[in-house]
């Protein structure tokens, strides 16, 4: 068995205090190098290349999962970590985030492998990993394979690999069980809504529920999507997989909570059956909902399981979504915006998130914009009167459907990398996992 390749990592600036022969230093310098995060140079041998050197950016500045950028370039083989890493598990996390390949359609070159360094939490990284895969398969796969008969199959099976009890509710039973959004937004689809609801843990421990958004493909409904709008829609069902990463993680580590997933799941499709603009919606929690655009549909199907997430009084309630467009212009593809109705957990969770390189914002749930949801005729239009500040009034729509009383955050996720950074190659992506993880493990120990 050969050796694992070594690869050095250096902090900007630090290349005389690498550890390298002096020879490797003098060709490092020679192609330009001097620590600049993401550079990696190969470095020569006898047989070939004997080693990388990989450049971590300024001290404290640069990404924490920087080793991701290596491993996203790098060719099979076996390699360790050697030099200025930061801490061993996020370096060992990071490169193996970086090293995901979506191989379903195309074949690829095998990912390349780590060697744990000493010290770090080897289940932590695979269980971070696993996570974070789940999402990004999911969101990466088209929706003529992951419709909601074929989702709904996933899901279930996910569940059974964990010990999840599960219960779905589907079609026109939606209606009899009181989802009536659920069923209204995915009934011009020839696959019929369902809701998903997943258990886990002891009864008598803290309640956690999470909400994914599961679109598995959004034409806009009848205000239908321009082309270049709908062509990524298969990632619309990206808080879904996201709550399902999450949901991972959380099971894995074996977290003292008692756990609910809850997953509506539909196609906004378009045919005689579609919903309309205009149309007055009745809700699970009694509000009537005028309908603005159906292109708004996932704070429809929100609402509905956010009703019945809250009828069980959670001790905590977060759900998922790409849901505004919105939100991608105020802070852009990398940053998700975070509600919260406690300011400590949204500080929790941007702190968190600020550590592991999966950055939230906290925006406001500004009140005085709950006028631009009035409706003339129903208790409520599920858009704006305006074009402005469309992710804080979609997140106050969502407010409508939840009880004072329950501790409740909503993530505003973009669920895509459209280039590659620090342990995020591009496509589908896990946005606020690790940072909603680290802080439910403090919470609530394993």
């Amino acid at each position: 068995m050969t050796d694992p390749i070594p690869l050095v990592c250096v902090p900007k600036g630090m290349l005389c205090e690498a550890p390298l022969s002096e020879a490797h230093r003098v060709w490092a310098e020679a192609n330009g190098f001097d620590g600049q995060e993401g550079k990696l140079v190969a470095l020569p041998g006898e047989d070939g290349v004997s080693g990388y050197v990989l450049g971590v950016g300024a001290e404290g500045a640069g990404s924490p999962l920087v080793t991701g950028l290596a491993a996203a370039m790098l060719k099979p083989g076996s390699y360790r970590l050697e030099g200025a890493y930061g801490d061993p598990t996020l370096g060992a996390l990071g490169f193996r985030l970086g090293a995901y390949r979506f191989t379903r359609y195309k074949s690829a070159d095998a990912a390349p492998e780590l060697v744990l360094p000493d010290g770090a939490d080897a289940a932590e990284v695979e269980r971070l990993t696993q996570a974070a895969f789940i999402a990004r398969d999911l969101v990466n796969t088209p929706a003529n394979d992951l419709g909601p008969n074929r989702y709904e199959a996933v899901i279930r099976e996910f569940a059974k690999v964990r010990g999840m009890d599960v219960k779905v509710v589907a079609g026109d039973d939606l209606i009899d069980a009181n989802f009536p959004m659920i069923h209204a937004v995915g009934r011009a689809s020839p696959e019929a809504p369902r809701l998903l609801d997943l258990t886990w843990g002891r009864e008598g421990d803290p309640k956690v529920t999470l909400v994914g958004k599961g679109v598995t493909f959004d034409t806009g409904g009848l205000n239908i999507k321009p082309g270049n709008s709908m062509a990524l829609m298969k990632k619309d069902m990206g808080g879904s997989a996201n709550v399902l990463g999450l949901a991972h993680a959380i099971v894995d580590a074996r977290l003292k909570v008692r756990l609910r997933v809850l997953i509506p799941v539909v196609e906004n499709a378009i045919s005689g059956a579609a919903f309309r603009p205009g149309d007055i919606l009745p809700s699970r929690k009694g509000i009537s909902v005028e309908i603005g655009n159906t292109d708004a549909e996932g704070r429809l199907i929100l609402a509905d399981a956010l009703a019945l997430g809250d009828e069980d009084s959670p001790d905590l309630m977060v759900d998922m979504a790409t849901l505004t467009g919105a939100a991608r212009v105020a802070l852009g593809p990398e940053l998700p915006a975070l509600y919260a109705r406690d300011d400590a957990f949204a500080r929790d969770l941007v702190e968190a998130g600020m550590a592991i390189d999966d950055p939230l914002w906290h925006m406001p749930l500004w009140s005085s914009y709950d006028k631009l949801l009035a409706s003339k005729i129903a208790d409520v239009n599920h858009i704006s009167s305006g074009g402005l500040a469309g992710s804080i009034t979609a997140a106050l729509f969502l407010n409508r459907f939840v009880t004072p009383q329950t501790d409740w955050a909503h993530l505003d996720i973009f669920a895509w990398a459209p280039e590659a950074r620090p342990g995020r190659p591009f496509g589908g992506t896990d946005q606020g996992v690790r940072a909603l993880y680290a802080v439910l493990k403090e919470r609530y120990g394993a």
